[in-house]
């Protein structure tokens, strides 16, 4: 069982406005074991929509459209779908009572461009809409040499949309024996310190491309999610073959990985801070204060987080060359013993940048415990837009590393 979902509005493909309600449907078309294969976004133009509409016919078993459904000029799904079944509309009488009633139940006599809303490709079925003036349309398409494909068209209200879903359309997929014949889930696990082309050399027969279950890479401000996918007659055995997948990765690539699902990386040094009764004080030049801000929103942080300053690489305050090794590794100490924290934690400054520079410059983290210094040297590389964020992580990374190691690097 395969579906798409469809976006329809110029506002999603100007950029001005951003398309949740295809996540969201996914999410809830994944739950009734129906794979999304296609999202399709299209602005408010007929023909267009009219191509859109029979492509999806021919490739998908399910569809699932949003937007389009209002009374003005630009709404034109109603009359894009009844010509792409090549149907004519007709006025539902019933429809357009309702939708009068609403107007008069909120005190407004209803204009008459709303009579478009109750016109419907023949042979169709509607949607109820009980919060909004436009229902919904339900559809099946003959496909020759295949089962029909079914549209459901919804308004792009969120609120509304959803409320239809699970009145309306989840129901009939589930009636039609079209949902929940399979279940499919999904589980992230996080990991950072590597780059994504050598984790792959690190699981060469799990990214594979027709595995089950499946495992994708995606790349995200530094840190590395592998998506693992897997199907089954219920959620409890879908997420159960998942289980020797998960062992692999986890044994292969072994502290690359720090935790699963929302995690970040500051929720992984929170916890084994808390699990070993320990606290935390930062100092942070290059990152200017970014992973006290990463730690400072979590709740009960409170706990193991004891502060943290900024300061510039010139900064009067600081009598420490900041560029360097030995400066990094004092500023560390100090701010562990300023705060009388277990551990100090410094960011360096960052390499001047320059024009024309093939090499990517290197900064020094620091990690003071009760006993020594440690400290790496890190390069300063990766896109400008990520950099800074990076840093920050390679910083909460280093205290990870230091709790999970025992207190060595």
């Amino acid at each position: 069982m395969q579906a798409e979902v469809i976006s329809i509005g110029d506002e999603l493909t100007s950029g001005q406005r951003l398309d949740t309600n295809s996540q969201w449907l996914s999410q809830q078309l994944a739950q009734l074991g129906i794979r999304v294969l296609f999202h399709t976004t299209v602005g408010d133009d007929l023909s267009a929509n009219v191509d859109v509409f029979r492509a999806a016919m021919k490739r998908a078993d399910i569809i699932v459209a949003t937007g389009g459904l209002g009374p003005t000029a630009d709404d034109l799904t109603r009359q894009a779908i009844a010509d792409a079944v090549e149907l004519p509309l007709q006025l539902d009488e019933q429809v357009l009572l309702q939708i009068q009633e609403r107007f008069v139940q909120h005190g407004r006599t209803m204009p008459a461009q709303n009579r478009t809303q109750a016109l419907f490709p023949a042979g169709s079925q509607v949607i109820p809409n009980p919060e909004g003036t436009a229902p919904g349309i339900d559809i099946s398409y003959a496909r020759p040499g295949k089962s029909p494909s079914r549209t459901f068209a919804l308004p792009g209200v969120p609120a509304e949309m959803q409320q239809m879903w699970a009145a309306s359309v989840e129901p009939a997929l589930s009636e039609s024996g079209r949902g929940r014949r399979r279940v499919i889930c999904h589980r992230a696990i996080k990991c950072f310190g590597i780059g994504e082309s050598h984790l792959e050399e690190m699981l060469p027969d799990i990214i594979r491309r027709g595995r089950e279950p499946s495992v994708g890479i995606t790349v995200h401000k530094a840190t590395i999610t592998l998506r693992i996918t897997a199907e089954g007659p219920t959620r409890q055995e879908a997420l159960a073959t998942m289980v020797p997948t998960v062992a692999i990765i986890r044994e292969k690539l072994g502290n690359l990985v720090f935790g699963e699902e929302d995690d970040e990386m500051e929720h992984a040094v929170f916890r084994l801070l808390k699990q070993h009764s320990l606290t935390l004080a930062t100092a942070e030049s290059g990152t200017l204060g970014l992973v006290s801000e990463c730690l400072g929103w979590l709740p009960g942080v409170a706990q193991i987080f004891r502060g943290g300053i900024t300061v510039t690489a010139d900064s009067a305050a600081i009598s420490e060359n900041l560029y360097t090794q030995a400066g990094v590794e004092a500023l560390a100490a100090k701010v562990r013993d300023d705060f009388g924290a277990d551990l100090g934690l410094a960011v360096g400054a960052f390499p001047p940048l320059k024009a024309g520079d093939e090499v990517p410059g290197e900064f020094f983290l620091a990690l003071a415990d009760s006993d020594r210094v440690h400290s790496v040297q890190r390069r300063f590389a990766g896109h400008s837009d990520i950099r800074r964020e990076r840093s920050a992580k390679q910083a909460l990374d280093l205290v990870r590393l230091w709790v999970i190691n025992n207190g060595t690097l």
